[in-house]
C-alpha cells in the first residue's frame, strides 16, 4: 500500500501542499437479522478506497476515489490540492496543525475467534434459535434478532513519515421481545437496546453475551410490562442500570465535549454546547464522585473506541474529561488543540471510512467506577424510595446538551432498600449539570461494563462512528421521574 500512498503524497508536494495525508480502507461487513424465526435480513459489502487530505495555503482539501490505479490516485491528491486552494479564499482562520511525531507501526484488536471464519449458516442458526426461545413465551408478538461482523483495515500515510496499519475487528449482537396487547406495545431488549452490545472483539463475544440463555427471562418481561401499573410521576432517587448510564454519559457529557462542536463548526447539522471554553477547569460538572475519562487506549477495554492511532496519527490517549466533579477536558485535534491552550491533539480525529474526512469522535468516553466497594444490591440497600431503570428506549436532548428526557424500557420500584413492583413507561429528566451534581453513589469495578454505541450521528455528510461508554450503575437524588408518560396516569 506504501506505493499507491506515495504517488499521492508526491503529487500533493510537487503542486503546493505544505502537509498530507492518506488513508487507504478495507472495509468489510456481514449483516444478519431475524423476525420470528425467519431471515428479515442479510447483508455482506466490502469496500476498498483511498481519501487524500491536505493542507494548501493553512486551508483543508480533500477527495476520495476507490479506483486505486496510478492515475486515480494522482488525480484525486491534484483535486485534494485544487480544494484546498479553493477553500483558502474563503477561510476565516489558517489551519494551525499541533506538532505531532512520525510513527511507523501495526497494530490489531486482540480476539480469539476472526468473526469471518464463521459460516452464515452458523449465525442464521443463533437468530433463529434465540427467536424460538422467545416466542415460547406465551403473549411475545414479534421477535427480532440481529448480528453485525466487521473488519476495518486502514493504512495511513503522512508526508510527515509515518506509516501505520490497525486492523479492527468489530462483533455485535442481540434480540427483541415484542409483546402486542390492545394498543399497546411493550418491548424489551437484550443485551441492550437499539442492537444489543458491540465490542471490538472475535466472534467470542457472542458466547460471553449468552444471547439463547437469557432470552425466555426477557420475553417474560415483555409480555409482564402490560400488567405492570404505570411508573409514578414526582421527584424522587433514580437508580441507573449501567447501559442506561452510558447513554446519559453518551448525550450529555460525550457530545459537549468535541471541540468541534464547541467552536460552532458543527453548528449547523448537530448543534453546539453549553460547554463553552470558559468554563474549562471552572464548571462544577458533578459531584466529587464523579470521575469521567475519554480513553482510546487498549488497557481500557474493547470499545469500539479504542484504537492504536487516530486518523491524524496521534496515539490513542486517556484524557480526563472530569475530575472529582470538575470539568478538566475537551476531545479535540491537531487543529483544535490550541484553542484550548494545550501543544498537542488528545488523538480522536476519526472518519466513518476512505471517502469521508476525519472529524473529532468520541472515543470510549466512560464514568470510572467507585473507589470502594459497593456491589448493585448494596447500592439499592442503601435507597429508600426511588425508582430503579434499565434499557433506553427513547432520549431528547436540546442542541446544546444541557436539557434531556429519557425513557427507559422497564423499572422497578424500589421502597425500604428493595426491589419491589414492576413499572412500565419509566422516564425521567433534567438539566445535565445538576443531574451530574446529584449523583451520590456508584458501584465497584465489578460492576461496571463497557457498552458499544456502533450507531453515533454527525457531520455532513453524516458519519456514522461506533463508540464505548463503560459505566457502572448508579443512583442519583431528588431526579424529576415520570413527566413523560405525564398524560398516561
Amino acid at each position: 500500500m506504501k506505493h499507491i500512498a506515495d504517488w499521492a503524497l508526491n503529487t500533493a508536494n510537487q503542486r503546493g501542499a505544505g502537509y498530507a495525508d492518506v488513508r487507504i480502507v478495507d472495509d468489510r461487513h456481514r449483516a444478519l437479522a431475524t423476525k420470528n424465526g425467519k431471515v428479515g435480513h442479510a447483508g455482506s459489502s466490502e469496500s476498498l478506497g483511498i481519501g487524500v487530505r491536505v493542507l494548501v495555503d493553512d486551508s483543508w482539501g480533500f477527495a476520495s476515489t476507490d479506483d486505486l490505479s496510478r492515475e486515480s490516485v494522482e488525480r484525486t491528491a491534484a483535486q485534494a490540492v485544487e480544494i484546498a486552494r479553493a477553500s483558502s479564499t474563503v477561510k476565516e482562520e489558517p489551519v494551525r496543525l499541533a506538532p505531532e511525531p512520525a510513527v511507523k507501526i501495526e497494530w490489531s484488536t486482540p480476539y480469539k475467534i476472526d468473526p469471518f471464519t464463521t459460516s452464515i449458516e452458523q449465525n442464521l442458526d443463533l437468530l433463529i434459535s434465540i427467536d424460538r426461545e422467545l416466542l415460547a413465551v406465551k403473549g411475545v408478538t414479534l421477535a427480532e434478532s440481529n448480528l453485525h461482523l466487521g473488519r476495518y483495515e486502514q493504512w495511513f500515510f503522512s508526508t510527515e513519515g509515518s506509516e501505520i496499519h490497525q486492523t479492527k475487528m468489530i462483533t455485535g449482537a442481540g434480540f427483541a421481545a415484542y409483546s402486542f396487547q390492545g394498543t399497546e406495545i411493550q418491548k424489551r431488549s437484550y443485551p441492550n437496546s437499539f442492537g444489543g452490545q458491540y465490542q471490538t472483539k472475535g466472534y467470542e463475544l457472542i458466547d460471553e453475551l449468552q444471547l439463547v440463555e437469557n432470552a425466555r427471562r426477557i420475553g417474560e418481561q415483555a409480555v409482564a410490562l402490560h400488567s405492570a401499573p404505570q411508573c409514578p410521576q414526582g421527584v424522587m432517587s433514580l437508580v441507573l442500570d449501567s447501559s442506561q448510564l452510558g447513554l446519559q454519559i453518551h448525550e450529555s457529557i460525550g457530545h459537549p465535549i468535541e471541540l468541534d462542536r464547541v467552536l460552532g463548526m458543527e453548528a449547523n447539522f448537530a448543534g453546539t454546547s453549553f460547554l463553552t471554553l470558559d468554563k474549562l477547569r471552572t464548571l462544577r460538572y458533578g459531584s466529587d464522585i464523579v470521575n469521567v475519562v475519554a480513553d482510546a487506549t487498549e488497557a481500557h477495554g474493547p470499545g469500539l473506541g479504542t484504537f492504536a492511532f487516530d486518523d491524524e496519527g496521534v496515539a490513542a490517549q486517556c484524557t480526563p474529561i472530569i475530575t472529582n466533579g470538575l470539568f478538566t477536558g475537551y476531545i479535540s485535534s491537531r487543529e483544535t488543540a490550541h484553542t484550548i491552550g494545550e501543544n498537542r491533539s488528545n488523538g480522536t480525529m476519526r472518519a466513518e471510512g476512505w471517502n469521508r474526512i476525519p472529524l473529532v469522535r468520541m472515543t470510549n468516553i466512560s464514568i470510572l467506577p467507585g473507589e470502594k466497594p459497593l456491589t448493585f444490591d448494596q447500592l439499592i440497600a442503601g435507597t429508600d424510595d426511588g425508582i430503579f431503570v434499565q434499557t433506553n428506549r427513547s432520549w431528547s436532548i436540546d442542541d446544546k446538551r444541557y436539557n434531556f428526557q429519557f425513557g427507559c424500557e422497564i423499572g422497578w420500584e424500589i421502597k425500604g432498600g428493595k426491589l419491589g413492583r414492576m413499572l412500565k413507561n419509566p422516564s425521567y429528566s433534567g438539566i445535565t449539570t445538576e443531574f451530574w451534581n446529584s449523583m451520590d453513589a456508584i458501584c465497584s469495578r465489578d460492576q461496571w461494563t463497557l457498552w458499544g454505541t456502533p450507531n453515533c450521528g454527525k457531520g455532513q455528510p453524516m458519519q456514522t462512528m461506533g463508540t464505548g461508554h463503560g459505566a457502572s450503575p448508579a443512583r442519583f437524588r431528588d431526579v424529576k421521574i415520570g413527566t413523560a408518560y405525564a398524560k398516561s396516569n
